[in-house]
């Protein structure tokens, strides 16, 4: 019997995990989703994978060599990407740490931006995302920018 106790505990352990893996590769289809969006010009999916009333901030030096947060406009955003533009706007992320705690992950991506292929600059984007009826929906990105000591 102790046996068959242990057993079941080690199943029902196994299926929590799995259930967190695919909770967690859905936020990351989720964070891919906007950068494909990016690189395609289309503003409808990169609509898609935000929740109404996100949120962006960019922390980065002035040109006084203070520190400064910056808020960017989403709509703003959203509209430049689907707006006719030169070059791939290609940001190339690798997702290093997804944590979730019942209908809210976050994500940390360090990145290179390339227009095209030419290198522009790097950081890392911070997500916030909560889970909704449709889907994981980005509420709030903060990112730093330079260009370099690029995180490798």
């Amino acid at each position: 019997m102790k046996k068959l106790t242990i057993l079941l505990a080690i199943i029902a352990n196994c299926g929590m995990a799995s259930a967190q893996q695919t909770a967690a590769d859905a936020v990351k289809q989720t964070v891919n989703n906007m950068f494909t969006a990016m690189r395609k010009s289309d503003s409808t999916l990169l609509r898609s994978t935000f929740a109404r009333g996100i949120v962006f901030h960019s922390v980065g030096n002035k040109k006084d060599g203070t520190i400064a947060l910056a808020t960017e406009n989403p709509d703003e955003f959203i509209k430049a990407v689907g707006t006719p533009h030169k070059g791939v706007w290609d940001e190339r992320i690798v997702i290093t740490d997804v944590k979730i705690d019942g209908d809210l992950a976050s994500v940390w991506a360090p990145y290179k931006f390339y227009l095209d292929d030419k290198f522009s600059h790097c950081g890392v984007d911070v997500f916030q995302l909560m889970k909704t009826a449709a889907g994981w929906k980005i509420i709030y990105v903060v990112d730093t920018r330079r260009k370099d000591n690029c995180i490798e």
